[in-house]
């Protein structure tokens, strides 16, 4: 399936149904594609692409459509990061601080050991957020200089 197919496929999916979380799906699908094709490629990597559109098997008639193509949609976006370092917009950010509230909770536990509970679980749970935060826009930044970024 060739970039122009699976956008004209996913634009044919977003105009039969009306539920919002299916279309949203196909949007996020149809600006990848397009992002993609904007972008310079070898043939070798055009191709490589292609076949990954056919290996999601796209064309099948799922029972939950945007359960389907969610995944689909995060293996192909794996496939991207993993064989070309393309990232979509946010990515670090939501990276770090999904990581950041991880750490923040154990921070906070450690400082709730010395205060009380809430108020160290609370304070570190803010500090994760802001930490990671910081950290995830100075990596999606670069990122975007390095032209990396979908």
């Amino acid at each position: 399936m060739t970039l122009q197919e699976a956008q004209i496929f996913f634009q044919k999916l977003r105009t039969e149904t009306t539920k919002k979380p299916e279309i949203k799906v196909y949007n996020q699908f149809i600006d990848i594609l397009k992002k993609l094709e904007n972008r310079e490629f070898s043939t070798d990597e055009i191709q490589s692409i292609e076949e990954e559109l056919d290996s999601l098997n796209l064309k099948s008639n799922p029972e939950n459509k945007k359960k389907f193509f969610k995944k689909a949609f995060s293996k192909f976006e794996g496939f991207l990061k993993d064989t070309f370092s393309l990232t979509s917009k946010g990515h670090y950010t939501n990276l770090s601080v999904s990581l950041g509230i991880l750490f923040g909770v154990v921070f906070g536990v450690l400082i709730g050991e010395r205060f009380e509970k809430s108020l160290g679980l609370s304070f570190g749970i803010c500090m994760g957020i802001f930490i990671g935060a910081y950290i995830g826009r100075r990596k999606d930044a670069q990122a975007k200089i390095a032209g990396k970024m979908l």
